[in-house]
């Protein structure tokens, strides 16, 4: 069956922690937070309002995959995941990846950001990851969803999925 692994991707505001934490619970997964997993540098960076480049997101990838390999059994991981490359760089980790992606419109990603606080993700940077999202609308193994119905009918909806 390959692996039960998941990541919950979209741009930031779009919900992805929410989600994570209520299917890793529900699935009886390990959670991983793709946040966490940011070295310093890249989070002044956010602070600052400098978008990240590819060469930024290279060693976090990297660290989200091993994550990836690390547990076989199955595991939901966090993680913009904006372009198809990336994607791929996960997918090499674990056969069978899926990812989920909460699709959510500027104005509304915009909004959520703004209200979260002390999160290092400032809303100067939400414009910048729609420029960089590559729809994985047509890749296999992506269900694409709306992020702002419920939490819990999007965690019913992926766990028939993966059924």
């Amino acid at each position: 069956m390959g692996t039960r692994s998941l990541v919950i991707m979209g741009v930031a505001g779009c919900g992805k922690s929410t989600l994570a934490t209520l299917l890793a619970q529900e699935l009886g997964l390990q959670l991983v937070e793709g946040d966490d997993h940011h070295p310093e540098q890249n989070r002044q960076k956010m602070q600052a309002g400098i978008p990240l480049t590819d060469e930024d997101r290279a060693g976090w990838l990297d660290r989200l995959a091993q994550s990836l390999s690390e547990y076989p059994e199955g595991l939901v991981v966090t993680c913009s995941a904006l372009r198809r490359r990336y994607r791929d760089r996960l997918r090499a980790a674990a056969p069978d990846l899926r990812f989920v992606h909460l699709e959510i419109e500027p104005e509304e990603a915009l909004r959520r950001v703004s209200s979260r606080g002390s999160h290092f993700f400032g809303p100067g940077l939400v414009e910048n990851q729609f420029a960089t999202l590559e729809s994985p609308a047509q890749e296999p193994g992506v269900l694409c969803l709306r992020a702002i119905d419920p939490p819990e009918q999007l965690a019913a909806q992926i766990a028939a999925w993966l059924r």
